[in-house]
């Protein structure tokens, strides 16, 4: 068999301390799943089902790689999250054995067309021409689970020129790491080179050519990254 034109490389992110490479396969995103969040984007913090979307593997940037200002947007935002590495698949994944299919935890940056993401939510359309564009989900280092445990709690905060936008607690999730993992196995196959977006806190807001933007999580280290010029 032969391809019609050479297939794409395969989409992955580095892992902390080595040059080893994690495969990325699909990525899931957590909507709404921190309280105040959910209230400045105007939406009841009600523990009601969590809802997920998704963006391309290849939509991966890692930290200190410029992202030039996306088209067709005037109101580009950063999301910090954390990060889940999926390294054993399955489905129909018990809560209580959810954590053994964990590879390891990074630190994401969820950037975000704004005005497109709430115009296609108000039209009841899919949200991918806000959320599932080129560069759109910035990575840093997997940290495997051997390393740093399982995070449940720890600082999650974003900087933009070093002032503060963005200051939780991971423990502030509506929906845990274990409960998102089962939660989405019931309704799809995981598989091994998944990773899963876990939802931003409040405070979300734009970026402009020029800024620098920063996420840290407590154990995780820090991502950087540049805005450059908006694309043509």
């Amino acid at each position: 068999m032969s391809y019609v034109f050479p297939p794409a490389a395969q989409a992955s992110v580095a892992v902390d301390g080595t040059d080893d490479r994690f495969p990325v396969r699909r990525i899931f995103c957590v909507g709404r799943n921190y309280a105040a969040h959910a209230r400045e984007m105007g939406k009841d913090p009600e523990r009601d089902p969590p809802f997920f979307f998704t963006k391309p593997a290849d939509a991966v940037v890692e930290s200190g790689e410029t992202v030039a200002y996306p088209p067709e947007t005037g109101n580009f935002h950063y999301e910090a999250e954390l990060v889940v590495a999926i390294g054993k698949g399955g489905r129909n994944i018990a809560e209580k054995d959810s954590l053994s299919h964990v590879w390891g935890y990074a630190v994401g940056n969820d950037l975000t067309r704004r005005d497109l993401q709430l115009k296609a939510r108000e039209q009841g359309r899919p949200w991918d021409w806000g959320k599932a564009f080129d560069s759109s989900a910035v990575i840093g280092s997997v940290f495997p689970v051997e390393k740093v445990g399982h995070p449940c709690k720890g600082s999650i905060r974003l900087t933009v020129n070093g002032e503060i936008r963005q200051d939780a607690d991971l423990a502030e999730l509506i929906w845990s790491v274990p409960e998102i993992i089962s939660i989405l196995s019931h309704s799809m196959t995981l598989a091994p080179g998944d990773l899963i977006m876990t939802g931003t806190p409040a405070g979300v807001g734009p970026l402009v050519p020029g800024d620098i933007c920063v996420v840290e999580i407590e154990g995780l280290g820090t991502i950087e990254t540049p805005i450059g010029p908006r694309e043509a």
